[in-house]
C-alpha cells in the first residue's frame, strides 16, 4: 500500500503488517527524531522503496482525469451500464493518447515520420 507521511503511525503499519501488506509509507521527520532520541529502544528505521513511493499518486491523477468529464463527475446517467460505458470510453481515449505520445517521437527519430513531404502525399 502506498501512502503519505500522514499514514505513518505504528497502528497503521502494524495493521498492514498483520494482513501481510507491504507498506510504502515514508517516516515523518518528527517520528525519525523520536526514534533516534530513544536510541536502541527506538526500533529500526522504516524501510522505504523510493521508486515505488514516487508512483503513489498515479491512481489519484487518473481519477482526477476521469472526473474532468462532467457526466462522470456528476453521475447524471440513470443506468449503471451507461455510466460504466462512459468510464470505459474515457479510459480508451486516455490510453490512445498515451500511445500516440509514445509513438510519434519514435517515428520522427527514425526519419520515416509523418510529414506529407516524405510520405509521398
Amino acid at each position: 500500500m502506498r501512502g503519505d507521511k500522514a499514514y505513518s503511525s505504528r497502528a497503521i503499519r502494524g495493521h498492514l503488517r498483520s494482513r501481510g501488506i507491504k507498506a510504502v509509507i515514508p517516516e515523518p521527520d518528527d517520528q525519525k527524531g523520536h526514534r533516534r532520541r530513544r536510541g536502541a529502544r527506538g526500533g529500526r528505521p522504516v524501510a522505504l522503496d523510493t521508486a515505488d513511493y514516487k508512483n503513489r499518486n498515479v491512481i489519484e491523477r487518473r481519477y482526477c482525469h476521469i472526473k474532468q468529464w462532467r457526466g462522470l463527475a456528476t453521475r447524471y446517467d440513470k443506468h449503471a451500464i451507461v455510466y460504466r460505458a462512459a468510464v470505459v470510453l474515457n479510459a480508451v481515449i486516455a490510453w490512445s493518447r498515451e500511445l500516440t505520445k509514445r509513438q510519434i517521437p519514435a517515428t520522427l527519430a527514425r526519419g520515416d515520420g509523418l510529414s506529407p513531404a516524405r510520405s509521398g502525399r
